[in-house]
């Protein structure tokens, strides 16, 4: 893409440097772009459809540390939205200008790109349409997860707009405008030929991908919030039902599943599939992801910072994967786990595939600085549980501390197509064992794990994970294995699990974690691990050295266990022995499913009121 846009500029430059001295003199100045001259062919179209790329691709950190706050990942520290006493709307923000910049200039384009009308092919100019209105729902459907009910804008606002001062829109209007946007944009852009090379440009398969997570949000938010948080009222039910916004999400996914485009990378090789598609260097590596930020070291010379994030004790906040997160992979006969009262080293036997890709393991192996492939060790001073996070990792030394990974990054995949099809379909009732094996059973079968669908012969159900959802009663075993497979394949993507907790109305178990809220779950020790420490890897970790020492923090190889559980403590859950605890309370309250509106907007316009429970 940047080639693309690289030539394009030349071409411009080019042309530019043809005009006569008399000309130039009378023309408007090049480096001022104005709608009247400028949305009139299709270079046009491009150039500004590509512009917005740059601009508003997900960062690397909303594409890879999104579920840093959420009730699988321990952190360093919570964000303050999740710490008691902490948050108001003083503190919010995302709603200056720069924050609705980017709506104005999807509006902006849409607007303006009617003068190239008749000048291009109609194929072209609804293609372009359909990436700027691709893009105003892209950025609503962000507005609307954060603030619920905001107003909804079609066009670009002059100083002396009426609207400018106008009250919130209802969020079920503001969704039903996203929905056209999203339909117009699968039904008008192209999937082929240039409008579909590499993974970063916006196309009619993006669009239909995004299309069924939105809308899966939307449906399942409906079903399962009984009110419109913002206001605490009922839904209106004006526009569409959650049901209605669950067909869509299912025949989105239905018509990129059968369009036969993308596909699982699968090649066999279980204990290494999934990983690859993280890690690969190019974002067209495998025929799975459909959109991803391009990184490489040739030629783009572009980077990422993920695999430091992971592999730093001072850079980032030590994300770390919890027990609960484990406890989540089945075993590789497709039933749960009988006991997880296992040492790190016995944990990782006989268990999905995903697990040992996505969690350092037994066997893990980096490369030196030195070029030598070795063992890798656990390192206490950046993981709070014990566990760490591989996933996106490039296992090479000198990336765990600076960022100069240049693996590509997935921001939408096939996978999560077909998670968010299963869903859908579990949901309005229509999951059947077809279904399931194209969903469901072919991520697990990817994974080296037995198909079973739950209810046949050899299906056992999850007690463990059953307790867990226990504040979601009446879940089928369907659903519940469609949330466990959501949970061991998308952690760490889009903030995904952030966004499954606040869609199935359980928040509360972002800060519910271990015993009604002391801390996060991490490794499992015994009395003689603990007394004695043990080995992992081909190093050992902790241990007393007499009656009187206790572990501490200070080494890579050691933490501080102790009594207390203050904020930031590490405490054994039996004492002596015992699950990891890393201390750190939390607060959940029903209003915090949206943000406030912040005291800087308010006080602008009053009219926009203030979401429930916020009024302080």
């Amino acid at each position: 893409m940047k080639q693309n846009i690289f030539k394009l500029l030349l071409g411009a430059a080019v042309a530019f440097s043809a005009v006569s001295c008399e000309d130039f003199l009378y023309k408007e100045p090049i480096d001022k772009v104005d709608a009247d001259t400028w949305f009139s062919t299709e270079t046009d179209l491009e150039l500004y459809a590509n512009g917005m790329i740059q601009s508003y691709l997900p960062s690397e950190s909303t594409i890879g540390l999104g579920d840093a706050n959420c009730d699988l990942v321990a952190t360093k520290t919570s964000g303050d939205y999740y710490r008691p006493g902490i948050w108001n709307s003083s503190k919010q923000t995302g709603w200056a200008y720069s924050d609705w910049g980017s709506i104005r200039r999807a509006n902006y384009m849409i607007e303006n790109m009617t003068r190239s009308q008749g000048k291009v092919d109609d194929m072209v100019y609804n293609h372009y349409a359909g990436v700027a209105r691709f893009w105003r729902a892209y950025f609503y459907y962000s507005k609307v997860r954060t603030f619920g009910d905001v107003p909804w804008i079609d066009h670009v606002f002059t100083e002396s707009d009426e609207a400018l001062f106008a009250a919130r829109d209802d969020r079920e209007l503001v969704m039903h405008h996203v929905l056209e946007d999203l339909n117009f944009a699968c039904e008008n852009m192209q999937g082929s030929g240039s409008f579909a090379e590499g993974r970063t440009q916006i196309n009619k398969w993006v669009a239909l991908a995004f299309k069924s997570r939105v809308c899966l949000f939307e449906g399942t938010y409906r079903k399962y919030h009984d009110v419109n948080p913002s206001t605490n009222q009922p839904w209106n039910g004006q526009y569409e039902s959650a049901d209605d916004f669950l067909a869509e999400a299912a025949a989105a996914a239905e018509e990129l599943m059968t369009a036969g485009v993308f596909e699982l990378y699968n090649t066999g090789s279980p204990s290494t599939d999934f990983r690859t598609v993280f890690t690969s260097m190019s974002p067209t590596a495998t025929n799975e992801v459909i959109w991803a930020r391009e990184c490489s070291a040739e030629p783009l010379n572009v980077y990422n910072e993920l695999t430091w994030n992971f592999n730093s004790s001072t850079y980032g906040q030590q994300y770390s994967p919890t027990k609960d997160l484990v406890d989540m992979f089945l075993t590789l006969d497709g039933t749960p786990i009988t006991t997880d009262e296992l040492s790190l080293n016995e944990e990782f036997t006989n268990r999905d595939w995903r697990l040992a890709q996505t969690v350092h393991g037994p066997g893990h192996t980096y490369e030196t600085n030195a070029g030598v492939v070795k063992l890798k060790s656990i390192n206490f001073t950046y993981t709070f549980t014990g566990y760490s996070f591989i996933k996106w990792s490039i296992e090479r030394e000198e990336n765990y501390s600076k960022g100069k990974a240049e693996n590509s990054l997935p921001i939408l995949r096939y996978a999560e197509v077909l998670l968010n099809y299963a869903e859908a379909k579990a949901e309005l009732g229509q999951m059947d064992r077809d279904i399931w094996n194209e969903t469901v059973g072919a991520l697990r079968e990817r994974a080296g794990v037995r198909n079973i669908y739950p209810g046949d012969a050899g299906y056992v159900a999850d007690t463990w994970l059953r307790d867990y959802y226990a504040d979601a009663p009446g879940l089928s075993d369907v659903l519940l294995e469609i949330r466990r497979e959501r949970a061991t394949e998308l952690i760490m993507e889009m903030g995904l699990r952030v966004d499954d907790l606040y869609r199935w109305r359980l928040g509360n178990l972002i800060v519910k974690r271990f015993n009604n809220n002391q801390g996060w779950r991490g490794i499992y020790l015994s009395a003689d691990d603990y007394a004695n420490g043990f080995e992992f890897n081909g190093t050992q970790y902790g241990g007393k050295t007499d009656k009187d020492a206790i572990w501490s923090k200070t080494s890579a190889t050691s933490y501080k266990i102790g009594d207390s559980t203050a904020d930031g403590n590490f405490t054994l859950s039996e004492g002596d022995h015992g699950y990891l605890i890393y201390n750190y309370k939390l607060e959940w309250q029903d209003r915090m499913y949206v943000r406030p509106i912040p005291d800087t907007a308010f006080t602008l316009n009053p009219e926009l009121g203030q979401n429930y429970g916020w009024d302080e």
